[in-house]
């Protein structure tokens, strides 16, 4: 059975309405699950976790949220290498180029991305929804 671990950060509960969409598709295909909000998270833990799932929305122009996601990401970033990820988040406006820098980021580190990042605009819808969850499965069996 894989660990995977789900770590997010949520200002509306958009994005954290898509973190439990991951875990749930994640914990239907067989895996063992923990679920963190980005202040639970650090570096020194990634390497518990046969795969990681990030999600964080987009905030000011196009970025991660930068109190509490982006220095906990940051202090991942050095770990990432080999280590098969997931990203997802919502956005309010723009086009979501705040992933497309962040998958940019995170295939620098050396992570293997099981997919493109889920994004939704707003609130995630069912289609939102049954993304992450295949996104948790993807995780599930990486």
């Amino acid at each position: 059975m894989s660990k995977v671990g789900i770590v997010y950060w949520s200002g509306t509960g958009n994005t954290e309405a898509m973190a439990h969409a991951v875990e749930e598709g994640a914990k239907t295909a067989g895996a063992n699950v923990t679920l963190f909000t980005a202040g639970e998270f650090s570096g020194s833990m990634v390497h518990d976790f046969d795969a990681l799932a990030f999600g964080c929305p987009s905030m000011g122009v196009e970025q991660l949220e930068e109190n509490e996601f982006e220095p906990m990401f940051q202090d991942c970033e050095g770990q990432l290498k080999e280590k098969t990820i997931g990203l997802f988040g919502s956005y309010g406006w723009g086009d979501g180029e705040w992933m497309q820098t962040w998958e940019d980021t995170c295939r620098s580190a050396g992570a293997r991305l099981v997919s493109g990042g889920v994004i939704c605009q707003e609130a995630p819808d069912e289609e939102a929804l049954e993304k992450c969850r295949a996104l948790g499965a993807a995780l599930a069996q990486a």
